[in-house]
């Protein structure tokens, strides 16, 4: 496995990416007025597109493979209505077929393995306070008693903490994702037949739909296969999330995010597992820039404002996709250059 430099290039059209919660779910945005997508949010489509396995996505992509993927070991971790204390059990006590079920987490790793340690660390001390209380500093035998049965607690987290460190860091991690160019937000009032108070005949709900009207954002991601050794990650769960990255948005859409376009989904293999270029550079010669006769620092109207950088690749017999890496200034340090969005079927 060598390292990977990826880049998300996404459009949004009268659409809300990404919906800020302690702003009234307005479209995120910071202080310079440029859009942001997170990560999380990206992660979450992705994940719930291997989470449906009665849908169309996971029953086709799953069999492009020369090996037909198993569900049962494309499970998905962070999900809704999960057994949080089986999966914790099985973490602890059968760590390898933690690793194989879990998709997400051998991809991305895990929060809630980091709050399970923090949980059974404060037990311990707990547990280290009652075992050593004034009444007990009396009596030697139990004094003792507490404190070799502390030591064998400590044991016990040492040997926990390792197994959560397993799987805490994953080996995909995606950056928060920006604007180009600052994105102008639109808000509108919206009604609803009928009405949700007494005595009216409609209702209303007053700037509810929040919506960018356009903007281009970048989001990078990289593959670090240092950690692929801890998570049981394998060139097949990339290649899964590879294929996936195209319909993150298209089959994913909602009331106010209808329309959002993956341009591009640059993935860069380097040549060896540490990296054979600097990713500053990788992204210099991907990231879309806006055109001269445009001012940047105002929000865009669409897509043909921008320069946007397009490496065509060459398909054989429908089938076989190579990179046309003549054009790319950055040929001779990598390995491999692939557009996602130019892979579809």
């Amino acid at each position: 496995m060598n390292r990977v430099t990826g880049l998300l290039v996404i459009e949004a059209i009268n659409s809300n990416p990404n919906g800020n919660p302690d702003m009234d779910s307005d479209p995120r945005q910071r202080h310079d007025e440029r859009g942001e997508i997170s990560p999380v949010s990206v992660k979450r489509k992705l994940r719930d597109l291997v989470d449906a396995k009665e849908g169309d996505v996971w029953k086709i992509i799953s069999q492009k493979f020369d090996t037909h993927l198993k569900s049962d070991e494309f499970e998905i971790f962070e999900r809704r209505g999960r057994d949080r204390d089986a999966m914790y059990e099985m973490l602890l006590n059968n760590l390898p077929e933690f690793k194989k079920r879990y998709w997400d987490a051998r991809i991305f790793g895990n929060t809630f393995l980091e709050k399970a340690k923090n949980k059974e660390s404060e037990n311990s001390e707990e547990e280290e306070e009652n075992e050593i209380s004034p009444e007990m500093e009396t009596k030697g035998k139990k004094r003792n008693k507490g404190k070799k049965d502390n030591a064998e607690d400590k044991n016990k987290l040492v040997e926990m903490e390792k197994k959560l460190n397993a799987i805490k860091t994953g080996v995909v991690q995606f950056v928060l994702g920006t604007s180009v160019s600052p994105i102008r937000i639109k808000r509108y009032t919206t009604t609803v037949k009928a009405g949700v108070e007494a005595n009216k005949l409609q209702g209303m709900a007053p700037f509810s739909y929040r919506i960018v009207e356009h903007g281009l954002y970048c989001m990078p991601f990289f593959v670090n296969p240092n950690m692929a050794h801890k998570t049981g990650c394998t060139n097949i769960d990339l290649e899964l999330l590879y294929k996936l990255i195209p319909y993150a948005y298209t089959h994913n859409p909602s009331y106010v995010r209808p329309y959002i376009n993956i341009r591009h989904a640059w993935v860069i293999e380097h040549k060896s597992p540490l990296g054979s270029c600097p990713d500053h550079l990788l992204f210099e010669a991907l990231n879309p820039t806006r055109k001269k006769e445009y001012d940047p620092k105002e929000p865009s109207l669409d897509i043909s404002e921008y320069d946007t950088p397009n490496y065509k690749l060459t398909i054989n017999d429908g089938k076989q996709v190579e990179t046309e890496l003549k054009d790319f200034p950055l040929k001779e340090r990598i390995l491999k250059l692939r557009d996602l969005m130019q892979e579809l079927d």
